[in-house]
């Protein structure tokens, strides 16, 4: 760094302090076992955006399934998908098994300890690239998300909007002079925990912080006001009407969402744009669509799903059809047994409580 951000900070007093605070209060996760990288990589991958209690039953459910690289590689996309249900941000699912079968097939089934070739793999940014290599292969590379800017901001007194993408890579490059060369996984890790537990976003834990006497807003008393954000986007409202609909065997219709965008591959009932289309010409629209009969019957009830950048307005109605099958690919016909067989997001999963 050209700056003078670092200057007079002291960087051994700092890693002394941060490793020995992780080292006796570190949470036991399931991950944390040994260094396996792949291991490690699961679990940073399914942290991204999840809570940690959240991902624990996941975590173990995953790897009792797919314990080695090559059996995630060799698995149907669907079931990993199953395995991942409920997690939510299925393109982690999708991109990490791409990437284990691009190990499996160039790498020999070994995760690659080289920056430049774990960085090329699908789904692996700078953050979990610094994460498997401090962590699987004590290399001091930073990983730098959002915990960590936090802390980085309050350390050093940072006013710049961490909402912004240049400000990581900044955050970044500061990092690389802190780091730990001794240990660059335990540094790595504790400014990960110190974030999670310490120093928090609203109201930061300053009398239990282990690098109290080191935090510049702290002395300037300047932490509440930090780190910068700017305010996120509303989100976009998108209506829907989900149809349960039955034919005379008393199977449900299904639909598979497409192999791209959001939820790719997952399995839904179908579900009408209220946007587009009138509530007196949902019949017309789903034969048009898939080519069935439809006659809507009552509305069930509603729920909203919230995602990173929209929220779906659902309302249920139950509907049936005189059709057995169908042309169409997207369209499945199943039991209510059947349903549990099947990758169902967490949004329609709700809509399953109003099913006759």
């Amino acid at each position: 760094m050209t700056d003078k951000t670092l200057l007079y900070f002291n960087i051994s007093g700092f890693q002394k302090a941060l490793i020995e605070w992780y080292r006796a209060n570190k949470r036991d996760l399931p991950w944390h076992a040994d260094r396996d990288p792949y291991k490690i990589w699961v679990s940073e991958i399914m942290l991204q955006q999840t809570q940690v209690d959240t991902v624990i039953p996941y975590f173990q459910r995953f790897m009792s399934k797919y314990p080695t690289v090559q059996d995630l590689a060799e698995a149907d996309q669907q079931d990993v998908l199953k395995t991942w249900e409920g997690l939510g941000y299925y393109s982690r699912a999708r991109h990490l098994q791409n990437a284990v079968r691009d190990i499996v097939t160039n790498y020999n089934g070994r995760v690659p300890d080289d920056p430049k070739e774990l960085g090329s793999l699908q789904g692996i940014g700078p953050y979990t690239k610094g994460a498997i290599l401090s962590i699987a292969f004590h290399q001091p590379i930073p990983a730098v998300d959002g915990n960590v800017m936090r802390v980085l901001a309050r350390i050093l007194n940072l006013d710049d909007n961490i909402a912004k993408s240049g400000t990581k890579k900044k955050m970044e490059q500061y990092v690389e002079p802190l780091i730990s060369h001794e240990d660059p996984s335990s540094f790595n890790q504790g400014m990960m925990e110190l974030g999670a537990l310490v120093c928090t976003p609203k109201e930061p834990l300053c009398m239990f912080c282990p690098v109290q006497e080191y935090c510049r807003s702290f002395h300037a008393g300047t932490q509440h006001e930090l780190p910068v954000k700017s305010k996120q986007k509303s989100k976009k409202t998108i209506p829907y009407v989900v149809l349960l609909i039955q034919n005379g065997n008393g199977e449900y219709v299904i639909e598979k969402r497409p192999d791209h965008g959001l939820l790719a591959n997952m399995w839904q009932f179908p579900m009408v744009p209220m946007n587009d289309v009138g509530y007196d010409h949902i019949e017309q629209w789903f034969r048009m669509e898939y080519g069935m009969d439809l006659t809507l019957h009552r509305k069930k009830g509603a729920q909203s799903h919230v995602f990173s950048h929209r929220i779906w307005q659902m309302e249920a109605y139950t509907a049936s059809t005189g059709d057995l099958q169908t042309a169409d690919k997207r369209i499945q016909f199943i039991s209510h047994q059947a349903l549990s067989d099947y990758p169902i997001p967490v949004p329609h999963q709700k809509m399953m409580a109003y099913m006759d």
